[in-house]
């Protein structure tokens, strides 16, 4: 059936909604009950069940992806819960002794927490206050590393709960070989390669940008009241008891893609890792990592065995909100496919007439995920409708070849919204770890996170202009290198210089 405009108006009505509501999973749901509707004719019982039996098939195809999250939710919350991300913070306290040195050690450990945001959010915050505190470190320079590194690395971390979801959207959107195309667009991603880049910079600067400066000269940045990390942890963990259980995780999980890809009947790694079931072998590779950490924390007593139950089941209730909005996704990707209202189709063949030049797209699509993360303080949620609508007008337009671009200026987009937005879950995880004032975080972290969103959305702009691709990063880090320069000029001005 032909729906003409109708086709785009659950994706519409998503988008306002969110953009309204600030509400993601409530106006994702309406846009997909829209879609319903469009497909049986305004049919209401035909809707709900056309809805409901697409979203059981959906949660089916993707049930390995909801266990690994519930899976790694509940890793996080025993790894926590035995103290290994604490016995870090107590080494850490002996060997930094500038605050220079206590801003990159934090940035370190965020980048080293690959495997979720928040998990980077909650475990960096509470492991770094005292070390932060301690060297003279702003609480706001704390939640900016934290959510510097949060969303920007996991993104770009193969093996991570952004990774795992991001290849099963792009998947579902009809992609081969979808983690092959994810892992090219890494090198792509500038936002959230210049993000880590200024926020590493920033540790040996003598200086900082914008409220920042005045904040790390007279901190009134700090959140009222005592800190509570909602839970009670080991005071006898060690470094590795963060550490195994993480490397477990990540080795058991490359030897399951590598033995899932084909490797053991012949195929060579980059072929075994294209084809790869990545979803089982991120399943497996969890479930080895919570068996070692069974191993490591119950025999020497740092968890009882009903807390390490109690906290399988709470990381996996910190999980539910992710699940609910992939969910809805995936849905919403569904009701717009070719087999239901050919949203991409429609889409495809007005921007076919309209001749609009395809190495603009990746700089359109950058601004379009910018503004509908920020406004709706999610970049899943903008990853989760967006992908399903640009891929298949790729597949119409026969335009494939600008797949890895665009999908590298999505989660660039997305995150860069996501990191400005004051309703974001990272952002209010971030400033709630740190003990800063969300204000304060929001207000102080807008600056670095301005400049290095203008600078990849240049880099988009000259990189498609000139047609090389693959000079978006480095065309971005000269323009952020000169944006700090005169950032940093303005601001001393104002503020005066700090000493580390």
């Amino acid at each position: 059936m032909e729906f003409g405009f109708l086709t785009i108006l659950p994706p519409i009505i998503a988008i306002i909604l969110a953009l309204i509501t600030k509400e993601v999973i409530t106006s994702l749901l309406l846009g997909i009950l829209a879609g319903g509707l469009i497909f049986t004719g305004g049919n209401f019982i035909a809707c709900i069940e056309e809805v409901f039996t697409l979203m059981g098939q959906k949660l089916g195809d993707n049930s390995l992806m909801i266990m690994f999250l519930s899976l790694l939710g509940s890793l996080v919350m025993v790894i926590n819960m035995a103290g290994g991300s604490f016995a870090y913070g107590k080494w850490a306290s002996k060997k930094i002794k500038s605050k220079s040195s206590a801003k990159f050690a934090s940035v370190i450990l965020g980048i080293l927490i690959f495997i979720d945001d928040y998990f980077n959010c909650l475990t960096v915050g509470a492991v770094m206050k005292p070390i932060i505190d301690e060297n003279k470190v702003s609480r706001a320079k704390l939640a900016q590393i934290i959510d510097s590194t949060a969303a920007p690395v996991c993104i770009m971390a193969p093996i991570s709960s952004w990774a795992a979801s991001v290849v099963a959207i792009i998947g579902e959107s009809g992609v081969e070989n979808p983690m092959g195309v994810f892992l090219r667009t890494i090198p792509l991603n500038a936002y959230a390669i210049l993000t880590i880049f200024c926020v590493s910079y920033f540790c040996f600067s003598k200086s900082e940008i914008g409220i920042m400066e005045k904040y790390e000269r007279n901190d009134t940045s700090r959140k009222e009241g005592r800190d509570d990390i909602g839970y009670v942890h080991s005071k006898d963990g060690k470094v590795y008891d963060l550490v195994v259980p993480i490397l477990v995780l990540i080795a058991v999980t490359l030897l399951m893609m590598l033995k899932t890809g084909g490797f053991l009947e012949g195929a060579g790694p980059a072929e075994a890792f294209g084809n790869a079931n990545v979803n089982l072998s991120l399943v497996i590779g969890s479930v080895t990592g919570l068996f070692v950490s069974f191993v490591m924390y119950i025999p020497r007593k740092l968890l009882t065995f009903n807390q390490f139950m109690s906290g399988i089941v709470e990381g996996m209730k910190s999980m539910i909100s992710a699940i609910v909005i992939l969910t809805l996704a995936w849905t919403i990707g569904g009701i717009t496919s070719s087999e239901y209202l050919n949203t991409g189709g429609y889409i495809a063949s007005k921007i076919s007439d309209s001749q609009m030049p395809m190495w603009l797209l990746p700089t359109i699509i950058f601004v379009v995920a910018s503004f509908l993360s920020f406004s709706t303080g999610t970049a899943w949620g903008t990853f989760g409708i967006l992908v399903p609508i640009i891929v298949p007008i790729l597949m119409e337009t026969n335009t494939m070849d600008y797949l890895v671009i665009v999908l590298a200026a999505i989660f660039s987009g997305s995150v860069f919204g996501d990191h400005c937005s004051p309703i974001s879950d990272t952002t209010i995880l971030s400033s709630a770890g740190a003990g800063c004032d969300h204000i304060a975080h929001v207000q102080s972290q807008l600056p670095y996170a301005i400049i290095c969103g203008i600078s990849a959305a240049l880099g988009f702009f000259i990189a498609g202009l000139i047609g090389i691709n693959f000079l978006v990063v480095p065309i971005g880090l000269i323009i952020l290198l000169t944006s700090i320069h005169i950032y940093k000029a303005s601001t001393l001005k104002k503020y005066g210089q700090i000493n580390n």
